[in-house]
């Protein structure tokens, strides 16, 4: 029996840009970062100061009950949730009173591994649809800037300490944090998509623990997966929002995986140079900015170019969001222990 087709029926998300997509779309496909001081605890010693971040003290509980109250209305009782957060020991918590306060079926399940847990998650609820398991499902991702997590990336050099974020580029410093909120409803029918899950795959490489393969193959295979999956050839691909850290290394792998899977002459840009790296939201919030680039026409700046690195030699947008009416747009993501997910989404 052939798999059920994959909806995507709803999508929120939640930046620094504001608690809605609009200024997202239209600030962040622009190109003007969102990044600026951190005024939410004290960064006095950090190598950095700078992050994406919401105003105030947002909730981390709060955020999420209102994405996934944005997407889905109906009947709690008959949609499970998938949540992705960051790992800790509170979550069981978190999630009861995630699934209280919104009536959700429950939460299926918990994901933690970093910059793949919301995709990881995207793919589990693709494959219940898609295998008639079951005819919708929630998938929500969570993270807000917190001080433990900023001091261990600063600690670790990895953050850009001119504020800026500045994937593939000549001069690029590294990755800044942002908060990043933000819920999918997939189902197998629905009279309004806003557009369609036609593949995805992962695969790990587990080169190092926080090191990526620079021959980028784990990659490589998982974008593979996912274009086999929806029996896709790379010259389908219109546009690919790439995981794009801004972080030496990460960018050189995430080039050479896009060169072997035969994608680097396709259009690229990274999100995250304007929103940040959300760690276990970020693949979420970028699928939504992928699937608001398929419904716009535009296709969103990779922000902060200083000029050609040779080893990120890619079509990169940048200077204003380039007009294309595309069919199909993949996002990737890879994360710490070599692990790689692709998502391939389909105009509705």
């Amino acid at each position: 029996m052939a798999d059920r087709p994959v909806l995507i029926t709803a999508v929120a998300a939640r930046t620094a840009f504001g608690r809605d997509g609009t200024r997202l779309r239209a600030e962040g496909f622009a190109g003007v970062p969102a990044f600026g001081p951190v005024t939410r605890f004290d960064t006095e010693g950090r190598r950095t100061r700078h992050a994406a971040t919401l105003p105030g003290a947002p909730a981390l509980v709060d955020e999420l009950v209102g994405v996934i109250n944005e997407v889905y209305t109906g009947p709690g009782s008959t949609v499970p949730l998938l949540l992705a957060v960051h790992a800790d020991a509170g979550n069981q918590a978190l999630a009861a009173e995630v699934a209280a306060r919104t009536g959700v079926l429950g939460v299926s399940r918990v994901y933690t591994g970093a910059c793949v847990a919301a995709t990881s998650a995207v793919a589990d609820a693709a494959t219940m649809i898609a295998t008639g398991r079951a005819e919708r499902v929630l998938v929500a991702a969570g993270y807000l800037v917190e001080p433990s997590t900023f001091a261990l990336f600063d600690a670790g050099r990895a953050l850009a300490r001119d504020g800026r974020v500045r994937p593939f580029s000549a001069g690029r410093q590294g990755m800044l944090l942002g908060d990043g909120v933000a819920a999918v409803l997939l189902e197998s029918s629905g009279s309004n998509p806003v557009a369609r899950l036609v593949g995805w795959s992962r695969a790990g490489d587990a080169y190092h623990v926080c090191k990526p393969r620079p021959d980028g193959k784990g990659l490589a295979r998982a974008i593979a997966g996912a274009l086999d999956r929806a029996d896709l050839s790379t010259s389908d691909i219109g546009y690919v929002n790439a995981n794009g850290t801004g972080t030496e290394f990460n960018d050189a792998a995430e080039v050479a995986a896009l060169r072997l899977a035969g994608l680097d002459r396709v259009p690229v840009s990274s999100t995250k140079s304007v929103h940040g790296h959300a760690l276990e939201a970020s693949g979420l919030v970028e699928l939504v900015a992928t699937v608001q680039a398929l419904n716009s026409g535009a296709l969103p700046v990779n922000s902060g170019y200083l000029g050609a690195d040779p080893a990120c030699d890619l079509d990169l947008v940048v200077d204003v969001p380039r007009r294309a009416h595309i069919e199909y747009a993949l996002t990737v993501n890879a994360a710490f222990g070599g692990a790689n997910t692709a998502l391939l989404v389909g105009a509705a």
